[in-house]
């Protein structure tokens, strides 16, 4: 079996889960604090980072490059399109959400409110928060912007794309930090992508000291 090392709330590490889960691979879960940086840790991943996913005889960091792994060795169902275009546009989304929506909103709200606490290096930054409220708004637009524009926010299909954002989005619903009010047209898909079966773990999560909010597991939200 699969043995995947993550901290719940990692948007990275929900991406991977969320791959694992469509694809219907049976994967073991161990948590890790990797900013304790155990040395049994960092032999397997020096960077010190999760998500680490052993598998195949493997050990392999880097969410990005673990889906691609998992989309290729495993293509059904796939995640990823045939054509060279439209591939193209799944990875720029998965780049958007796992760099510009992470390091301008997810880092602001998720890290400052919950990872402090947890990791013991201090308080909130309200100015980091203030801007990661300000910052969400303007991708919630982005979103509602491209899903008028196609079913999924990649294209015509449920792609990677989208279990890219929905694994920041949920980290941050935990926590209550996501206005579904603003773009119905993401309200409702997020109401969609968060039904499938895939989910249904990463709803399960509890993270001590930081109860999730009623509406988290709520599939009608």
């Amino acid at each position: 079996m699969a043995k995947l090392y993550h901290v719940p709330l990692s948007p990275f590490c929900r991406k991977v889960r969320l791959v694992l889960a469509e694809k219907k691979i049976e994967v073991e879960l161990a948590e890790e604090r990797y900013w304790e940086q155990d040395p049994d840790f960092l032999r397997r991943n020096p960077a010190a980072k999760v998500p680490v996913l052993k598998m195949d005889g493997r050990t392999m960091a880097e969410s990005a490059a673990i889906c691609e792994y998992i989309e290729e060795t495993n293509p059904e169902p796939p995640l990823l399109p045939r054509k060279p275009e439209a591939r193209y546009e799944v990875r720029r989304i998965v780049g958007w959400f796992d760099d510009k929506f992470h390091h301008e909103v997810t880092s602001k709200l998720l890290y400052e409110r919950v990872n402090k606490k947890v990791m013991k290096t201090g308080f909130p930054d309200s100015g980091n928060v203030k801007a990661g409220a300000k910052a969400i708004k303007y991708h919630l637009d982005y979103m509602a912007w491209l899903l008028d524009h196609r079913r999924w926010l990649a294209g015509d299909t449920m792609t990677l794309a989208d279990f890219a954002a929905a694994a920041h989005l949920s980290s941050l619903d935990y926590i209550s930090d996501v206005d579904w009010n603003r773009q119905e047209a993401v309200k409702d898909w997020y109401a969609k992508i968060k039904s499938r079966p895939a989910f249904r773990a990463i709803l399960a999560d509890q993270v001590p000291g930081f109860p999730p909010p009623a509406h988290y597991a709520d599939l009608d939200f």
